[in-house]
């Protein structure tokens, strides 16, 4: 719709509601974790996951047509709620949704840097954000990492992509690309947000993200063995750290709990924050990260009802559904059973 003109957050709240309301829940994933590759596919066939399925099933089987078909229904749920708003609204969300043309860089450049196939790598696009086919297949047929590089010259990512490019020859770990990704992404959401009553909420919830992102990235880069300082790969734009505090506290996951129950995320994270000191390594602790901003996202939006969060906190719940039903299927492709599935999985 436009981006001229008043918001409608009254009408496209309303309509995501009625979409979230049919979000999988426990019982349906205590069901999908019994289930093999064929039989998620049957299951989700009779879900708001029916289209996707029936429109793939001539061409793909198993968790091959689960991933296309997840893919392609988060793309057309977000491709909805941009049809659905107008003027100020419409940017807000549009700006949001490029966080999955920041997933599809990183996507090509992890596969390139593993030597995934074509395919495998085009499985795990999900096209929500402004890249366009053209866009999609350039990257896909680069086979070299200096060409995605240039490739995407002209994006809101080509100069910080460039700057890290040298960096990542010299160091050889993904980091610093990945870095340059999410702070060009972080730096065009946050740029000429003007704090009125419409955005105020937005900016504290993105100011939660940058948190929490700076958390998990000092986490990364303090497990990884690299010879590389949390503090240069710092995102501004947070409210809770520091970037000079950052190295001590990802050596110290208990600390960085504490550091995150003492602030103003303390009083709105309950179970989120417990599962964080429980979690015994480095995914588990992310995974507790991701349910703890989306419970952060959840309660904001309770508070605020016709701001933009509880639009965001869609956007939130339904990847993580998108998460949560790929992992069961990998899970079960790869023989693991009910117990060590649900382990993988983040539920509120």
């Amino acid at each position: 719709m436009s981006t001229t003109g008043g918001s409608n957050p009254e009408y496209v709240i309303a309509r995501v509601r009625a979409r979230r309301s049919a979000l999988f829940g426990d019982e349906e994933y205590r069901k999908l974790v019994r289930m093999g590759p064929a039989e998620i596919a049957r299951f989700m066939e009779e879900s708001e996951y029916e289209t996707e399925i029936n429109a793939l099933g001539s061409r793909f089987s198993g968790v091959d047509l689960i991933e296309y078909a997840l893919n392609r229904n988060l793309a057309k749920q977000f491709n909805d709620i941009l049809d659905w708003a107008d003027g100020r609204l419409y940017d807000l969300i549009a700006r949001y949704l490029r966080k999955f043309d920041a997933w599809n860089v990183k996507t090509v450049i992890r596969g390139i840097y593993s030597g995934a196939s074509r395919d495998e790598v085009e499985s795990d696009l999900i096209r929500a954000g402004e890249f366009d086919d053209r866009l999609f297949s350039r990257l896909l047929d680069a086979g070299e990492m200096e060409e995605v590089v240039s490739i995407l010259s002209g994006t809101i990512f080509g100069d910080g992509l460039a700057a890290a490019y040298e960096e990542y020859e010299e160091v050889g770990v993904l980091v610093p690309l990945e870095n340059a990704v999410d702070r060009a992404f972080y730096e065009q959401l946050l740029e000429g947000l003007v704090v009125g009553e419409e955005a105020k909420q937005y900016r504290e919830f993105l100011e939660a993200e940058i948190d929490f992102r700076n958390a998990r990235n000092a986490l990364r880069i303090a497990r990884s063995g690299a010879d590389l300082d949390p503090v240069d790969y710092f995102i501004e734009g947070g409210t809770l750290f520091r970037a000079s505090e950052l190295a001590s506290l990802a050596t110290s996951p208990d600390e960085l709990v504490s550091k995150i129950r003492d602030s103003r995320y303390g009083d709105r994270l309950s179970t989120a924050l417990s599962d964080l000191e429980e979690a015994d390594s480095l995914i588990g602790f992310e995974r507790a990260l991701d349910a703890a901003l989306l419970e952060y996202a959840d309660t904001l939006g309770y508070v605020f009802p016709l701001s933009v969060t509880p639009i965001v906190s869609y956007i939130l719940a339904k990847e993580r559904e998108v998460d949560n039903i790929r992992a069961i299927a990998r899970g079960r492709e790869a023989g693991l059973g009910p117990d060590a599935i649900e382990e993988e999985l983040v539920i509120l």
